[in-house]
């Protein structure tokens, strides 16, 4: 990259993403670059404001509902795939470097069977670090996820995964054990400081 792209890049672009994305974080030079994630994403959330209140990249044909009510590590975006639906009511907790492909769904309450209007209360969604969510799978409410897991494209998930698994169908069931995690992010250069107390090794 020539040097006056590299400036436009990354003292420009870069700063306004940064400003408007306090919970955006990810590699600076080996994800997306910084007038992409500008053109693509800001615009339609901050300016046309689809999905604008969310503190992340949301792609603008995704929705987020309660995203107050959604904590995320690092590496982490969600919904920033296309056609992604999360419901967060009862609230959704997600590790470090956990994606999600398109057209996935997070569905974190369902509605009462008696009273459509309201409801039901049940323990957040909870997903570990390391993790990927095939595309088109659907999470239910209260499912656990652990570490260093891959659900397969197409999966309903409506019982835990532990960690270590790789994991498919409908009903999602582990059809294998999974290798270790071994990407190294202890080097990684990142748009941003940490948040205070985050162990690259996870």
């Amino acid at each position: 990259m020539n040097p006056i792209k590299k400036f436009i890049e990354y003292q420009i672009f870069h700063r306004i993403n940064n400003f408007f994305y306090p919970e955006y974080y990810r590699q600076k030079y080996d994800y997306l670059l910084p007038h992409v994630l500008f053109f693509y994403y800001l615009i339609p959330q901050k300016i046309l404001r689809i999905n604008g209140k969310v503190p992340w990249p949301v792609h603008f044909t995704s929705e987020i509902r309660g995203y107050q009510n959604i904590k995320k590590g690092i590496m982490c975006d969600p919904g920033d795939n296309p056609n992604i639906y999360i419901q967060a009511n009862n609230g959704i907790i997600i590790g470090h470097n956990v994606g999600f492909g398109a057209g996935t769904s997070l569905i974190s309450a369902n509605h009462n069977h008696n009273d459509h209007s309201i409801h039901d209360q049940c323990p957040p969604i909870t997903i570990g670090n390391n993790v990927f969510v095939g595309t088109n799978s659907v999470i239910l409410p209260g499912v656990k996820i652990g570490d260093n897991v891959v659900i397969g494209a197409g999966s309903i998930v409506a019982k835990d995964i532990p960690s270590n698994s790789i994991a498919v169908g409908n009903p999602c069931k582990v059809i294998k054990q999974k290798e270790p995690y071994i990407e190294d992010f202890t080097k990684t250069v990142f748009n941003r400081k940490l948040p205070e107390g985050i162990n690259l090794k996870f």
